[in-house]
Order: C-alpha cells, then sequence, then structure tokens
C-alpha cells in the first residue's frame, strides 16, 4: 500500500505540475475577489474529478464516451477562454477600476482543469489497467487528496511578495497568453486537425 501511495504521489506530480503556472494566474486574476480559494479549489475538483470518471470509464471498457482522438480536442477548451480573456483585456473589459479584483468563476477554473486533463488522461489509462481495483482506489483518493495541496502551493506562490503583485501587474497580458498557448499544445500535442 505504501509503494502505491509512493507511486500516486509521483505520478500526480508529474502530471499536474504545469497546473500551478495556471492556478497561480487564476489567484492573480482574483486576488481581490471573495472566495478566490474556495472557487479556484472546487473548480479544481469538479475538473479534476470529470478526468478520473473519463479515466475510469475508459479504463475499464464499460463505456467508451470519447474516442481517444477526441482527447486532444479539449485544448479549444483554453485556447477560447484565452481568446475571450484577451479580448477582454483588449476592450478593457477586464480593468481591475472597481478595486474589487478580475471574476474567477467555477466554470472556468473546472473547463481549464479538465482540458488540461489530456495528458492526465492518456497516463492514467494504462496505469489503473494495469492495476487491481484497490490500488487503482488508492491512487484516486491520493490523487484528490493532493488536488488540495496542488491548489494551495499555487496560492502560496501567488501570493509571495514581488510574484503576487508581478502577477496582478502582468494578469492581464499573462492569463490570456498562458490559456491560448496551453490551448495549442493541447491541440499540437495531440495532433488535432491533422496538426
Amino acid at each position: 500500500m505504501i509503494a502505491s501511495i509512493i507511486q500516486a504521489v509521483a505520478l500526480f506530480a508529474v502530471t499536474n505540475i504545469d497546473d500551478i503556472i495556471v492556478l497561480a494566474l487564476f489567484f492573480a486574476r482574483g486576488a481581490k475577489q471573495r472566495n478566490t480559494t474556495r472557487t479556484i479549489l472546487l473548480g479544481q475538483y469538479l475538473g479534476f474529478f470529470g478526468i478520473l470518471v473519463i479515466t475510469a470509464v475508459a479504463s475499464y471498457g464499460a463505456v467508451t464516451l470519447l474516442p481517444a482522438e477526441a482527447i486532444p480536442y479539449f485544448g479549444l477548451i483554453p485556447l477560447a477562454l484565452g481568446i475571450k480573456a484577451a479580448w477582454d483585456s483588449i476592450r478593457g473589459e477586464d480593468d481591475d477600476d472597481t478595486g474589487e479584483g478580475k471574476s474567477i468563476t467555477l466554470p472556468t477554473v473546472a473547463a481549464v482543469t479538465f482540458a488540461n486533463g489530456g495528458d492526465n488522461i492518456g497516463v492514467y489509462v494504462p496505469v489503473f489497467v494495469s492495476n487491481s481495483l484497490p490500488v487503482v482506489i488508492v491512487y484516486c483518493v491520493v490523487f484528490l487528496v493532493l488536488v488540495t495541496v496542488l491548489v494551495l502551493l499555487a496560492r502560496f506562490i501567488a501570493t509571495r511578495p514581488g510574484i503576487g503583485e508581478w502577477l496582478e501587474r502582468s494578469d492581464r497580458y499573462l492569463f490570456p497568453l498562458v490559456l491560448i498557448a496551453l490551448g495549442v499544445v493541447i491541440l499540437v500535442k495531440g495532433h488535432a486537425f491533422g496538426i
């Protein structure tokens, strides 16, 4: 059991380390918004739960919800959100003149988390298939505990003096850029549209 927990921690770290940047930008974007941590945490859990459901279903062949060829098209979600954020920034709709910060919504966090999980699904399916159900359950429990750790780590990074201020100042450009880049990387890595 200890070996399974260690393997699950390592697997989670490898497949989710890139989320720290996106989550830190979410924290910067919602710095002055009430309940930012709760919104990001719940959104991350919702998106990650979707990843686990797709992985479990694909692993055990109960129902094929999505063919493997569809997973790269998840990149369209952060790409569209990034384009919208860039458009809002150009039009000045994301300006923080109210002092309340920019809006972070649970559906946005969940969608970005889920879209960024294509590589997770690709890695988790063979691991789930090659292990017994009790081991898979251990993996899932460890993953779900580590979601909180990941969010708190991103919050810690985003709130460090200097880093937090820089992220808030740069958020207008970084947030759309990171989402667009994330979408493009997911599409290209998965050879979507024959790329």
